[in-house]
């Protein structure tokens, strides 16, 4: 099912070398490659800053601190899928606290099968995330092509006399005729006019 995708980069946060291995056994090597193990939240955040991981496993408690600090700023930092695994009575409080965030939390001893469809969710979430991120940053340069073409529509306007409709015929033109967008028109517009006045 997953073997056309790119193996995710993942993180393992885990105070033992045995709940490390337990995790990195459970993650299927076509999908989940490389796995970096980390053994605090310091660590953890410190490899954040160098790399960016599509999956983060929390195995808590952390000798620095508990982990859910630790999730809510991955959360925030960066486009990853976290769960983080907690004592059962701290399932609902925890959930409560951070699954609104997107931090998937999960009840110790976990099972295989529970782990596999946690994975499953979170693959899924994570696509969501990195279609939505890709959503955006197309609307953002959308944006910027209409403020640079507004702002190109201004000077035509101010220095040479066009009314807000010739300015806007005038840069679809130009496109059309020499077969650029309409912000490799206004560029050149800016280029030409801003600097002579």
């Amino acid at each position: 099912m997953f073997s056309d995708l790119n193996p995710e980069k993942s993180l393992i946060v885990s105070s033992t070398d045995k709940g490390s291995e337990y995790f990195k056994e459970a993650l299927p090597s076509y999908k989940y490659s490389p796995i970096i193990s980390a053994k605090s939240a310091g660590e953890a955040r410190r490899l954040l800053l160098g790399s960016e991981f599509n999956l983060v496993i929390i195995n808590t408690p952390l000798p620095d601190e508990f982990g859910h600090d630790l999730a809510l700023h991955i959360c925030e930092s960066a486009l990853s899928s976290v769960i983080i695994i907690v004592k059962e009575d701290l399932v609902s409080e925890l959930s409560d606290k951070i699954g609104e965030y997107g931090v998937l939390v999960l009840a110790k001893p976990i099972s295989r099968t529970m782990l596999v469809q946690a994975l499953n969710l979170s693959h899924a979430a994570y696509r969501r995330m990195e279609m939505m991120k890709k959503e955006t940053e197309k609307l953002q340069v959308k944006i910027d092509e209409i403020k640079m073409v507004d702002r190109a529509k201004c000077i035509l306007i101010e220095r040479l006399k066009m009314s807000e409709s010739q300015a806007h015929r005038y840069i679809e033109k130009q496109a059309m005729d020499m077969r650029v967008t309409k912000r490799e028109v206004a560029e050149n517009i800016l280029k030409t006019h801003e600097h002579k006045f």
